[in-house]
């Protein structure tokens, strides 16, 4: 029976699903909103034009066949089938970037800049590497990953075979031990060797990767791995993409476009040595394409100081007599577990001596090149803290109670039943010539009760009933 025709005549009413149709309208409906959202994205800077087409129940695909609606807007004819329903597109199967979708892309990805290296030599390179301070295995396998790699780029220009030889690297360690100084290095080494075409270094996290919404993320990140082909991409913290479906994304774009630019593009992932290997293995397509892991130790108190004193030297300023020993006295009390900054730990210390010796100096009208350019262990040293400034206690103000004066005490600990006691810790005799060492205390009160006196052949007299005040007397 063909629905009847609405009181306009327009377009025909339809009634209400059964339970069967809402169940497979909320099994499908993740589905159709995926669909939607993907849609509304290259539109999401302009107004959704609908170009007249009438948009009601059954315009999107995955909608229960039942509720789409016929040809023309008109009633659905008697006795024919409902069609089967459209399974939900794949937003990214067989889609083709749109001019909006590239201006969207490159928008979303704007804050994200590429840093240009000095050209210079392989030696040159290595020969910066070699002149940090530690990193001892940092430098020897760096000089073995570019040994490797040189022979294979002479390989290929002699025409020879040569094994595809993963360049991705994960740099695992604690904050401040030089993970993003020696990936610079590496990007020129690459593109100084020769497999690199542009050696730029693009330095991202998480916040440069992921969007607002999904879909997006995949374009944003895909917009990141662009500027970066041609030299190295390094994602610090690249744990942090684990987790949610919005990193997910953002980590299988990456596997993608490391398997399609990889001739001409490195990615260098860095971050804890703990969540990097949780991160790998919990994404199967890393796990074939990072193959080798360097692992940056914290540096030692010698090494430190060291770098203390190559930062104060690059920016020229001279360490007075005391200042490296106070800086080893700062550095001996810091706690140093995974949040330690190691080098940053140092220069966090030198801008604040640079602020404290700028201060110390802003009352001297003309000072020597020497004052300007020597930093002394006060600018070194942390402020002391701050005095608290105590309001005085007002006369409402409570009063603590005086203590309550106990029995005397002997110098060896005993308690003096009578109530003297002797400056070699004896007890002294009481008033009545007695000892009173033998005498009970009562448990109840911790009271000594005072002693009955005594009948002149030795017994004790009866002590007398107290009288009572209120007892009439004749």
């Amino acid at each position: 029976m063909s629905a009847p025709n609405s009181p306009n005549g327009d377009r025909p009413e339809f009634s209400p699903p059964d339970a069967a149709q809402e169940t497979e309208f909320l099994q499908r409906a993740p589905g159709i909103l995926n669909d939607v959202l993907s849609r509304l994205t290259a539109a999401n800077q302009s107004l959704l034009q609908l170009n007249g087409e009438r948009i009601g129940p059954g315009a999107f695909p995955g909608l229960p066949g039942s509720l789409t609606p016929t040809a023309a807007n008109g009633p659905a004819p008697t006795g024919s089938p409902p069609p089967a329903a459209t399974p939900p597109a794949d937003p990214s199967a067989n889609q083709q970037p749109t001019q909006a979708d590239a201006a969207q892309a490159e928008q979303l990805a704007a804050g994200v800049e590429a840093k240009e290296l000095p050209k210079k030599t392989v030696e040159e390179w290595l020969a910066d590497l070699d002149g940090l301070v530690g990193l001892a295995a940092v430098k020897a396998e760096i000089h073995r990953q570019t040994a490797i790699l040189r022979v294979e780029a002479l390989r290929s220009e002699a025409g020879l075979k040569s094994p595809t030889i993963t360049r991705h690297l994960i740099f695992s360690g604690n904050p401040g031990t030089g993970k993003t100084t020696v990936a610079r290095m590496v990007a020129g080494i690459y593109q100084s060797i020769g497999l690199l075409s542009k050696g730029q270094l693009i330095e991202v996290d998480r916040s440069e990767l992921v969007a607002g919404y999904l879909g997006q993320t995949a374009m944003k990140t895909a917009e990141v791995v662009k500027k970066a082909i041609g030299g190295v991409l390094f994602i610090d913290e690249a744990y942090s993409l684990n987790g949610d479906q919005y990193g997910e994304e953002a980590v299988n774009t990456l596997v993608k476009e490391m398997e399609d630019n990889r001739d001409d593009l490195v990615v260098i992932v860095a971050g804890y040595p703990l969540p990097m290997a949780e991160f790998v293995a919990a994404n199967p397509g890393l796990a074939s394409r990072f193959r080798t892991e360097i692992e940056f130790a914290d540096y030692t108190d010698d090494e430190l100081v060291g770098i203390f004193e190559s930062m104060a030297a690059d920016a020229d300023y001279d360490l007075g007599e005391g200042a490296v020993e106070e800086f080893k006295r700062q550095l001996a009390r810091q706690v140093r577990d995974q949040t330690f900054g190691n080098a940053r730990y140092a220069r966090n210390v030198l801008e604040a001596a640079i602020g404290k010796h700028a201060w110390r100096l802003r009352d001297v009208a003309e000072p020597t090149l020497e004052e300007l350019r020597q930093l002394l262990p006060v600018d070194i040293a942390p402020d002391p803290p701050e005095a608290v400034d105590w309001p005085a206690p007002g006369p409402d103000a409570p009063q603590a109670d005086a203590p309550q004066a106990g029995p005397p005490v002997s110098a060896d600990g005993s308690v003096s039943a009578g109530g003297s006691v002797s400056a070699g810790g004896s007890e002294l005799p009481s008033p009545t010539g007695e000892s009173n060492t033998n005498q009970p205390a009562d448990t109840a009160t911790g009271d000594t009760p005072t002693p009955e006196p005594a009948t002149p052949d030795g017994a004790a007299q009866p002590t007398a009933p107290a009288e009572d005040p209120h007892e009439e007397r004749p």
